[in-house]
């Protein structure tokens, strides 16, 4: 287990999302929490994933993530080759269990896990809402979320940080002119 912080300015996302959050801009420069395995011991257990942080699993889910990332801010019909090829790592198994009916990730290679829950949290996000998963609109901004709103307008990755930067933006835009 890491005792590095999560250094990410947006974090609790779904995990399809939290994972393309492992690049972020800080003042400009972009940020990559999946440089190393201590980046990704941080993002597995941001995100619950019980793997081992090893260079198999990190090489992995930078796959993923370059895919995700094509079928978020690209086209479907242009990532779909690319995500199909994460999910053919993973299978689903159904299961009876006390509690009724359920599932279980099964892996030929589980350093393939994380990424294919990753994919496969991606396509639950398409087939409940595939309007709600947004780019935070701030020009700079590269961040992702999964809208929760009850009216589903929200627009930044966070109304303290880029809604913010925004207003303040449009304010001394106005202020200029006056």
């Amino acid at each position: 287990m890491s005792t590095t912080a999560d250094p990410r300015p947006l974090t609790g996302e779904p995990v399809s999302l939290d994972l393309l959050n492992t690049r972020w801009n800080r003042e400009g420069v972009t940020q990559d929490l999946l440089t190393d395995t201590e980046g990704l011991t941080v993002w597995l257990a941001a995100n619950g994933l019980d793997f081992p942080a090893d260079d198999a699993v990190l090489l992995h889910a930078r796959e993923a993530r370059d895919a995700l990332r094509s079928a978020v801010d690209g086209t479907l019909e242009e990532a779909a080759a690319r995500i199909d090829a994460v999910l053919a790592h993973g299978r689903v198994r159904l299961t009876l269990t006390g509690r009724g009916p359920g599932e279980e990730a099964e892996f030929a290679d589980p350093s393939w896990g994380p990424a294919w829950l990753a994919a496969r949290d991606y396509l639950g996000l398409l087939a409940t809402a595939p309007d709600r998963i947004r780019r935070c609109a701030h020009d700079t901004c590269i961040l992702h979320f999964f809208d929760t709103s009850r009216n589903g307008t929200r627009r930044w990755c966070s109304m303290a940080a880029c809604g913010n930067r925004a207003k303040a933006s449009r304010h001394y835009a106005r202020t200029r002119e006056a």
